[in-house]
């Protein structure tokens, strides 16, 4: 029923998830103090808790929220450039937040086991993705400008959540 936040720390995933960032700690712009202490904020993360609850029976959660813009700067965005992967945690919502001038960013969603997937494409903002970490992989395909040279983003706000505790590198 609340949110406690913690220090900022390194995000942090092992190989056998993540092939090409496995291992190693990333460090990611802290989030803006002035949307940490929004109440709103607050009440996202709590609402966001409440579904990851009613999914996967935890008493607490240890969540990771990362907000992602992925721009065509370069001509070619690329959302995952892991491929398709896990991410090590029990359960991950991804909502879009923006899509401004960009074609592309297809998701893929395919069993862990098996052969079983569907492909689709979020457009419209507060869309919200659950994925259950343990059953699936995902990826998202490249963006490009809907214009040629044209500029074009997509923000994702992606929240992990992991019943054991936060990930990081064995002692």
């Amino acid at each position: 029923g609340r949110v406690d936040a913690v220090a900022h720390r390194a995000h942090w995933q092992p190989v056998e998830y993540n092939a090409l960032h496995g291992g190693i700690e990333r460090w990611f712009e802290p989030l803006a103090p002035a949307l940490v202490a929004d109440a709103r904020w607050t009440g996202l993360l709590q609402g966001l808790a409440e579904v990851a609850s009613g999914l996967h029976a935890s008493p607490r959660w240890f969540a990771e929220a990362h907000v992602f813009r992925i721009d065509t700067t370069d001509g070619i965005g690329r959302p995952t450039p892991e491929g398709a992967h896990r991410d090590g945690v029990d359960l991950v919502s991804v909502t879009l937040v923006s899509r401004e001038g960009v074609k592309g960013a297809e998701t893929r969603v395919f069993a862990a086991q098996g052969r079983e997937g569907q492909r689709f494409t979020l457009t419209e903002p507060w869309s919200t993705l659950w994925l259950d970490d343990e059953r699936v992989v995902h990826e998202s395909t490249p963006i490009q400008p809907l214009q040629p040279g044209g500029a074009g983003h997509r923000d994702t706000l992606v929240v992990t959540y992991r019943a054991a505790g936060f990930q990081g590198p064995e002692a």
